[in-house]
């Protein structure tokens, strides 16, 4: 068994330099960083004094961070507002910025394009139509639109314009609920 050890207590040139590293390997929100020098710092206030600095040369900056996150996850996975907005308040964003990234981000795009690339994407060589006349694949798709971030109403409309069965969609939605 290895022994867990506790990482060393990092003055403020230490701390300085471990956020750089951090931000190096990837974005992050501002709490997400203040969280992770919080760990490592030997004096709190270390942790403002860096993160202040880290503003200044404009390497944290919790807009800009939202808009390329929301942008990747539209571009990428293709998922839906709402599957982006709660995947920035988990990475601690306000849900003020969140909202207004994942607004600017989404501006212009079709949800029911999205939805459809999304299903294309994930029931790539499959007869969809038919799956979806199987009342429990349709309650999966259903659901699995749903955790993508997508619109209920927009996606039973996609769901009915594939033909599946309006009352199948009707007991789907009301799992929902």
């Amino acid at each position: 068994m290895g022994t867990h050890r506790t990482p060393a207590k990092l003055d403020a040139e230490g701390l300085w330099n471990y956020a750089l590293r951090v931000l190096g390997q990837r974005a992050h929100s501002v709490n997400e960083v203040r969280r992770k020098l919080s760990r490592r710092a030997q004096f709190p206030s270390d942790v403002e004094a860096t993160l202040v600095k880290l503003r200044e040369y404009g390497l944290t900056d919790d807009r800009k961070f939202s808009e390329a996150f929301a942008a990747r996850r539209l571009e990428g996975p293709g998922f839906g507002k709402l599957r982006v907005l709660r995947d920035l308040r988990a990475k601690s964003v306000t849900s003020a910025v969140a909202q207004k990234a994942v607004e600017t981000v989404f501006s212009g795009t079709d949800e029911v394009f999205l939805i459809e690339r999304f299903l294309e994407r994930k029931y790539r060589g499959k007869d969809l139509p038919q799956l979806l006349k199987d009342p429990k694949k349709l309650g999966s798709v259903y659901r699995r639109l749903r955790l993508a971030g997508f619109n209920s109403s927009t996606a039973l409309t996609v769901l009915r314009r594939l033909g599946a069965q309006s009352g199948d969609l009707e007991d789907a939605d009301e799992e929902e609920v």
